[in-house]
C-alpha cells in the first residue's frame, strides 16, 4: 500500500488538519494523538481542597456563633461539623484516592479542629 492509497481523514469543522492528519479539534485544541475524547476524573487535590476551604471558613464561625456559651458546646459543634465534612469528603471521592491523601485530609481537618479546640478550653 502506497502512501497514496492510504485512506483520507475527512475533516470536521473546525479540525486543524497538517496534511492528512488531524492535529488538533476546535474544542479541545490538543492533538488528537495526545489526548483522546475522555471523561471528567476528579482528583483528590480537588476534594482535599474543597475539605479545607469549607473547614477554614466554618470552624472560626462556629466558634464565633458560640462565644458566649460553654467551650464544650463549641468543641462539640466543631467535632460535629468536622465529621460532616469528612463523610461528605469521603463520598465524593476520597474513599477511593490514595492512603496518602486520605491522611493528609483528615490530619488537615484535626488540625483545624484543634485550633478551635484549644480556643475553646478556656471557656471550659
Amino acid at each position: 500500500m502506497h502512501k497514496d492509497d492510504a485512506p483520507l481523514i475527512e475533516p470536521e469543522d473546525g479540525d486543524i488538519m497538517a496534511g492528512d492528519r488531524r492535529i488538533a479539534r476546535a474544542d479541545t485544541a490538543l492533538p488528537d494523538w495526545y489526548i483522546s475524547d475522555g471523561a471528567y476524573r476528579s482528583i483528590p487535590i480537588a476534594w482535599f481542597a474543597g475539605a479545607l476551604i469549607l473547614q477554614v471558613i466554618v470552624q472560626p464561625a462556629i466558634f464565633f456563633l458560640l462565644l458566649g456559651f460553654s467551650g464544650l458546646y463549641t468543641i462539640a459543634a466543631g467535632l460535629l461539623v468536622t465529621g460532616i465534612i469528612a463523610h461528605f469528603t469521603w463520598r465524593r471521592g476520597m474513599a477511593e484516592a490514595s492512603r496518602t491523601w486520605q491522611v493528609a485530609t483528615a490530619l488537615m481537618l484535626l488540625f483545624f479542629l484543634s485550633l478551635t479546640v484549644i480556643t475553646a478550653i478556656s471557656r471550659i
